[in-house]
């Protein structure tokens, strides 16, 4: 499945979640979605717990 495919998912469940549960229901599945992209990615390898803690200086060298 590319990446247009699954971006299309998550706006009809954004838009689903939006009209049926409301403002509080969009939130909720765009929050739920970015968490399970953060774990999805740490579980395939792309990225390290030490990304999110390291300072910016020590990236540029």
């Amino acid at each position: 499945m590319n990446t247009a495919v699954v971006g299309m998912i998550a706006g009809m469940a954004l838009g689903f979640a939006g009209y049926f549960g409301g403002f509080g229901a969009f939130l909720l599945v765009a929050a739920l979605g970015a968490v399970g992209f953060v774990v999805g990615r740490f579980l395939d390898g792309d990225l390290e717990p030490g990304d999110f803690f390291r300072p910016r200086d020590e990236r540029r060298r």
